[in-house]
């Protein structure tokens, strides 16, 4: 009996402590597996890159779950200090968003179980977006914790709830969820840019969260088209065209943002990065031809190149033991 106490008090000391933000991996993983799904049909390349890719993902995904489940269990003080925390918190709806990518990962091949995922996910999400969205109604938050985290509570939920619903043939559900992310996604928008405008600059260590900034005008074109048929309609050009100027402002600000040593906080870019390809693709899919089809391939190969340096310089911290923070709650905010 000893032993085994002792066996577990060993592995508890030494779990991973893996903060919700780590999920955003999963959302990229999926996202640049989306994208070689897509592209694998329009230029026929090799289509078991796009599944090897979403393998990988839901291995991820499930080692996560298994450790992120482990602290509510071993570590459940810092676990409660991470759902209380004013920005961290919002990282806890990437765990029910990342199971609904899962869904959309394992749909080709076990329907059954990605539809279980699906409901898990969309209950999740909403739930965790009803809960965490009225307690900011009730006040008491400071402008310095206003930043682009707060669209994980809502936007990311409802757009990607949008996505995987129409992929199941729900899509009266995925309407109602493409409301809830887009007129969230409004009125978030306005209060974020108040921010970043008016106070002070965001600390080093916040700045890559600017990244999910991009995720909202890419991902909600390709949950808007996956409601609807025929060539892409003028506000889906114009929810991309907006993508792309918010793409555009980050590569004119990478240099500040990018001002502190390179940590998994960079996976915020990648969902954004991931739906900036794959709404083009999507428009090529559809039939649409011309300059958007230059943008497609310019912007597939600018992904890969983007999520691929992520992953590879994620790997290099993991095999040099600096990938888990030691404690989760440690964000510097000077």
């Amino acid at each position: 009996m000893r032993k085994l106490r002792s066996k577990f008090a060993l592995l508890k000391a030494n779990r991973p402590d893996v903060p919700a933000s780590f999920f955003g991996i999963i959302l990229g993983l999926v996202g640049l597996g989306n994208c070689w799904r897509v592209a694998s049909k329009v230029w026929h390349l090799p289509a078991w890159i796009g599944e090897a890719i979403m393998l990988l993902a839901v291995v991820v995904w499930f080692v996560f779950l298994l450790l992120y489940t482990s602290k509510w269990v071993w570590a459940r003080a810092e676990a409660w200090a991470e759902f209380r925390h004013p920005i961290l918190c919002c990282f806890i709806g990437l765990v029910p968003v990342s199971t609904l990518l899962v869904s959309l990962a394992i749909a080709p091949y076990n329907r059954t179980l990605a539809v279980a995922l699906f409901m898990i996910g969309a209950i999740g999400q909403l739930g965790f977006g009803v809960y965490r969205s009225g307690q900011f109604w009730m006040g008491g938050g400071k402008p310095e914790a206003t930043t682009p985290v707060l669209y994980l509570t809502t936007v990311a939920g409802g757009f990607v709830g949008t996505i995987s619903a129409s992929t199941f043939g729900y899509r009266e559900w995925g309407a109602l969820f493409c409301g809830m992310g887009l007129f969230s996604w409004f009125a978030l928008e306005s209060i974020i840019m108040q921010r970043l405008y008016l106070l002070e600059p965001l600390p080093k260590r916040l700045r890559p969260t600017l990244g999910i900034q991009l995720a909202p005008p890419t991902v909600g074109c390709v949950a808007y088209l996956s409601l609807t048929y025929g060539l892409p309609d003028i506000f889906a050009q114009m929810l991309f065209g907006y993508g792309l100027m918010q793409a555009l402002i980050l590569l004119r600000l990478l240099p500040w943002l990018c001002q502190q040593p390179f940590s998994a906080s960079y996976w915020a870019f990648t969902l954004g990065v991931a739906g900036l390809a794959l709404a083009p693709l999507r428009f090529v899919e559809r039939g649409m031809t011309g300059a958007i089809e230059g943008l497609a391939v310019l912007l597939f190969i600018g992904a890969n190149i983007v999520i691929g340096s992520i992953a590879i310089g994620t790997l290099r911290l993991l095999l040099r033991g600096k990938l888990f923070p030691s404690s989760a709650i440690r964000i510097a905010t000077d």
